[in-house]
């Protein structure tokens, strides 16, 4: 398909020097779904073609269930994107997706997948006044949100969204993984009729814009052009792991091919555990005088 395309248009996109093209492929450097910024309007029509195959996505989180809670019957994915991920997990629980984009709720709904609850909202800022087994947050979904108090506050939904003993599954682009997509050239590829191209820069306090447009092939050479600027944020997974240690315990960290996660690795796959509200000194006291049972004090020895 590129070669379709002007040469001056190409240099209005990042010029032939930032380009390295992939003809005919499966995508190989996935676009993540937001669900705290309102972007992919245009690109919601496009975005299965674009993601592909779910299914590995899909049975990893099957595994960290079959692992960690196999009992689980209620799952909350928060930036559900088109619902593909979610239909995949829909077998045997309820399932429910919060995005903030209209377009991508609308791709979701038309899946009909079943007794699915899908909400537009923030995934920083939502209430669903109820509690789930799971909560997952995949394809870097994470790194769209632009500040790490945005983080934090996701954390936070989490804990008050995730049942007690509950298990958090979420994925995350690496420092080293931005840092070295920011370095490379432009990526450019087909998919079906159109064609993709995607130049990952280094911004301000540890923001990487993506620049992501699609040739949208109307007719013969004749293209229409959707551009997204789309911003991920890098975050070292120790300052990850320090923000989420009061509440959940780290189940694992690993990167793609299984080894131990770290800042170079391509991705990180965390599993965490809701930990149990810890219980105030005081309540523990008045607990054994009301069953009778005095503590011991050195006074009564």
């Amino acid at each position: 398909m590129l070669a379709d395309l002007e040469p001056e248009f190409l240099g209005r996109v990042g010029g032939t020097d930032r380009l390295r093209y992939r003809a005919g492929q499966p995508l190989t450097i996935p676009i993540g779904h937001d669900g705290g910024v309102p972007a992919y309007a245009h690109f919601a029509r496009f975005y299965d073609q674009i993601m592909g195959d779910r299914s590995p996505l899909i049975e990893r989180v099957r595994g960290y269930l079959r692992r960690y809670q196999p009992d689980a019957g209620s799952l909350l994915e928060l930036g559900c994107g088109t619902g593909a991920v979610l239909a995949g997990l829909a077998g045997g629980l309820r399932v429910t997706g919060v995005d903030a984009s209209p377009e991508m709720l609308a791709a979701a709904a038309a899946r009909h997948i079943p007794g699915v609850r899908l909400v537009a909202a923030d995934i920083s800022r939502f209430s669903l006044g109820t509690r789930f087994d799971v909560v997952i947050c995949v394809f870097d979904t994470l790194n769209h949100l632009p500040t790490f108090d945005a983080w934090a506050a996701m954390f936070g939904q989490v804990d008050a969204h995730l049942a007690e003993g509950g298990l958090f599954v979420f994925d995350v682009n690496t420092v080293g993984r931005l840092s070295r997509l920011a370095a490379a050239p432009a990526y450019v590829e087909d998919f079906g009729p159109h064609t993709l191209i995607m130049d990952v820069t280094a911004g301000e306090d540890g923001v990487y814009p993506w620049d992501v447009r699609i040739f949208e092939r109307v007719e013969g050479a004749e293209f229409r052009l959707h551009h997204e600027r789309i911003g991920e944020l890098g975050v070292p997974l120790a300052r990850v792991h320090e923000a989420l240690a009061p509440r959940f315990e780290l189940l694992e960290a690993t990167d793609l091919g299984g080894r131990p996660a770290n800042d170079e690795s391509d991705r990180a796959y965390l599993v965490y555990r809701h930990r149990a509200p810890a219980v105030p000194a005081a309540a523990g006291l008045s607990l054994s005088r009301s069953g009778d049972t005095r503590a011991e004090d050195p006074a009564h020895r």
